[in-house]
């Protein structure tokens, strides 16, 4: 794990000792355990982790004005200095439209500001301390330096309604440390701390302007374009020497087996529209996208597109040979990875402590294997889907703008798909009341809905997308919760309703789609550090600032007609020169996670019951372990269960596991050194705590 933690006193020198450390509770000087201290008191800050040297920049104008990005950011040295004069008077958006992935630390005075990214990949923490405000990049730190419990509230709405951010606030899973919302800032002035946004806000009185769609398009070409070149404008990293030989094993087999990276530059090839446009655009464009010379396989510029070839659950021959075909590039060398039940969700339940919890925990050995045959630097094509797919509920924002005929394709593709005459007037009624609900209506059904646990499983794509057409729906996980842990979300989003009384400027569609991204993005954030390969950076330029503004500014009218994500990325692709696809590119596929998922429970029925014999979430008061472990069977028998919601529960509890089972901290200062968490959980209700 990599991240940036300081903080802000209320006056010089109250927390600070002149070593750029803080008095603990007996005496002793804080500071951060394996760190490097970009600048000292009395508002200290530290990078902390595996950086390499050209991710930490710090430019300063003189000892009380600078500024320091960490990541990877396009911006020369020159241009940050620009910027860090225009944020003296107080602008913040120049600071995020950089190609990469970065974040932006900007000191001017005692005025301290972080910038946090639109999607969430990169987001920002605080809390309060010492008189003053800490932040981080990273809540654990935090929560250890506090001493933070468990935030119980936090965690049963996780689990009851993780894709709503009326549920889950500003929250995390640790008491007292907050989250600073993507698209905003964290501003602390003297300790004081405030969030700001710095995205203009659209106004539901007046329509927004018709968007081209051909400039649209274009717009997310050359956002994709920069947002690769500025990785590969990085400097080149070789991961540490190969030992030697091994009997029987050739170099890269060798290299996956130790956990190295290649050296050079790879992306994923799995044969779906996001990778494929990553990897060709990455091969295609100057700047030495390859292996470097007298390493590996000595293949020179060429780049490496790892594919994973699932041997235990099949149904993506057509992706697969789809990949060989891209492949076929001189440019690119292919590499397949192949994976038996060894690589099954849930084969491997143990792996490292996350900065918190996320369903990615249970597939995170799956992904490892494949990013182990990889590049030191990986592209990959998360998160295309969230910004570039239509979400269901901006059917409803259609109608806001009184753009009626652009839902004929897409509700005659849920009609062709369903064989009903019937779905058109279902699906269209649905939109029309979700444009007429207000928001404050939206949670209050939700409330009601957890109260009296209706949870009503959709089936098919015309079900889920009429499930979809609300302001919020209870996660798939909440069916298995107690009636304790759902009235505390339900009193909660009563509450929020109440506050969100006069707030009319959300539009259905739009909310729900940052909402879902946001629940991604801090999914992906997990992934990486479950399956993070040492010396191995991933990228995923989807989720750049950048390419976020570029695909939000798309059509709505463009964004819901069948096929419109594999239709951007070609038009994307011809745009950057690149014409030749292989015969259906882009196509759907059919054979869905679900599959795997349900192999990889089965095949781990008894250590998931084990698991779950005394479970920590009963000791927490969320669950029953009788309900889950009859669940657990009844779902490795092949009974119709919202598997993801099983994923929730048992990350969530290999989560807990993990984090109590640690011994470290992130802080020195012997004898005393803060720990999150120190007296582990207490059982809340102690009829639920044995399992019945």
């Amino acid at each position: 794990m990599r991240w940036l933690v300081g903080w802000s006193s209320t006056a010089a020198g109250a927390a600070g000792t002149g070593t750029a450390g803080a008095l603990g509770y007996e005496g002793e000087t804080l500071h951060p355990v394996g760190s490097q201290l970009l600048w000292g008191d009395p508002d200290p800050l530290w990078a902390v982790g595996d950086w390499r040297p050209d991710e930490v920049r710090v430019v300063s104008a003189d000892p009380q004005n600078r500024i320091a990005v960490l990541g990877i950011c396009g911006a020369s040295d020159e241009e940050l200095r620009r910027a860090l004069f225009t944020a003296r008077g107080g602008a913040l958006r120049h600071l995020t439209t950089w190609p990469g992935s970065y974040t932006a630390v900007v000191q001017v005075g005692r005025r301290i500001t972080v910038c946090g990214d639109l999607a969430g990949a990169r987001p920002v923490f605080h809390t309060p301390w010492a008189g003053g405000t800490a932040y981080a990049t990273a809540a654990l730190p935090l929560a250890d330096l506090i001493e933070a419990n468990l935030d119980f509230g936090h965690l049963a709405a996780l689990l009851a309604a993780p894709d709503v951010p009326a549920a889950l606030r500003d929250t995390t899973p640790y008491e007292g440390v907050r989250r600073v919302p993507p698209g905003h800032a964290l501003v602390l002035r003297a300790g004081s701390r405030e969030i700001a946004g710095y995205e203009p806000v659209a106004s539901l009185a007046v329509a927004a302007p018709p968007a081209d769609p051909d400039r649209a398009v274009d717009a997310v070409r050359d956002a994709l374009v920069e947002a690769v070149r500025a990785r590969l404008a990085a400097p080149r990293h070789v991961p540490g020497l190969d030992p030697g030989p091994v009997p029987g094993m050739g170099p890269a087999e060798r290299r996956a087996a130790r956990g190295m990276p290649v050296p050079g530059i790879g992306a994923d090839l799995s044969g779906g529209p996001a990778s494929g446009t990553l990897a060709l655009l990455a091969a295609g464009l100057p700047g030495r996208p390859g292996t470097l010379l007298g390493h590996g396989t000595g293949a020179g510029e060429r780049l490496v597109a790892v594919t994973f070839n699932d041997l235990a659950v099949g149904g993506r021959e057509a992706e697969l040979e789809r990949a060989g075909t891209l492949a076929a590039n001189p440019r690119l060398h292919h590499v397949v990875v192949t994976g038996g039940e060894e690589t099954l969700p849930y084969a491997d339940l143990d792996g490292p402590l996350t900065d918190e919890p996320g369903p990615s925990l249970v597939t995170a050995a799956r992904h490892r294997a494949r990013l182990a045959a990889g590049s030191a630097d990986h592209f990959t094509g998360h998160g295309a889907r969230q910004v570039l797919d239509a979400h269901p509920a901006r059917l409803a924002d259609l109608l806001m703008d009184r753009k009626r005929r652009h839902l004929v394709r897409p509700v005659a593709a849920l009609a062709k798909a369903d064989g009903s005459v019937l779905v058109p007037a279902r699906v269209y009624g649905a939109a029309r009341r979700l444009a007429r609900t207000p928001y404050r209506a939206g949670l209050e059904e939700l409330s009601e809905r957890l109260m009296g646990r209706r949870f009503e499983e959709p089936k098919g794509a015309v079900g889920a997308s009429l499930a979809a057409l609300g302001w919020a729906r209870p996660g798939p996980a909440a069916r298995w919760l107690t009636g304790e842990a759902l009235a505390e979300v339900s009193v909660l989003l009563q509450a929020e309703a109440d506050r969100s009384a006069s707030a009319g400027d959300r539009r259905p569609g739009d909310h729900r789609a940052r909402a879902a991204l946001a629940r991604y993005a801090a999914d992906l954030r997990v992934l990486e550090q479950a399956a993070e390969i040492r010396s191995q950076r991933l990228h995923a330029p989807f989720l750049d600032n950048q390419v976020v503004r570029a695909c939000r500014a798309l059509p709505e009218a463009l964004r819901v007609q069948p096929g419109a994500r594999a239709a951007i990325l070609r038009r994307v692709l011809e745009g950057a020169g690149v014409a030749d696809l292989p015969a259906g590119w882009g196509a759907p596929s059919h054979a869905s996670s679900a599959a795997a998922a349900r192999a990889g429970l089965r095949g781990a029925a008894d250590p998931l019951l084990d698991l779950f014999s005394t479970p920590l979430l009963a000791d927490a008061g969320l669950v029953e372990a009788r309900v889950v472990r009859k669940a657990l069977r009844a779902a490795a028998a092949g009974s119709p269960l919202p598997l993801d919601g099983l994923a929730d529960l048992i990350s969530l509890e290999l989560w807990l596991r993990r984090l109590l089972a640690r011994r470290g901290t992130c802080w020195t200062g012997t004898p005393a050194r803060p720990r999150a968490v120190p007296s582990g959980i207490q059982p809340r209700r102690g009829a639920l705590a044995s399992g019945g």
